[in-house]
């Protein structure tokens, strides 16, 4: 998760503890997933075979092979090359950066990929809350 993510994660779980939740409309209900009421009535015959038969738009499908490839990466070995060999990591490295290439041209964030950059920020911030 995110930075913004675990900051509204912790106040949700504030607002839950304080039982701020239980007088809002719908409380202990099961929610209804599949409200396709945003999908125009002349489409949702389609998005729903689509959505039952698992289909996912071309974007979605190269954002989880890239997250894929990113968890396979992570867990190989950089220093052992009994692991997985130099040249099968290099296939895995480039096939990941044309996956991010694509999705940045869509228009889809790649930040996903990058949650090194994450991890150090919310390091940083954990250690200035304790002062």
């Amino acid at each position: 998760m995110g930075i913004v993510d675990d900051w509204a994660e912790r106040h949700i779980l504030q607002a839950q503890q304080a039982g701020q939740f239980t007088a809002l409309p719908g409380y202990g209900k099961p929610l209804r997933l599949d409200d396709d009421s945003a999908v125009p009535a002349e489409l949702r015959t389609g998005y729903r075979l689509l959505k039952n038969a698992g289909y996912l738009p071309a974007e979605l499908q190269d954002r989880k092979e890239a997250l894929q490839l990113a968890d396979l990466l992570k867990t190989l070995c950089e220093d052992d090359p009994r692991f997985a060999p130099l040249d099968a990591r290099l296939r895995l490295r480039l096939r990941l950066r044309l996956l991010e290439l694509k999705l940045r041209l869509a228009g889809v964030s790649t930040d996903f990929l990058h949650q090194h950059y994450q991890q150090q920020l919310r390091a940083r911030f954990s250690r200035s809350g304790r002062r």
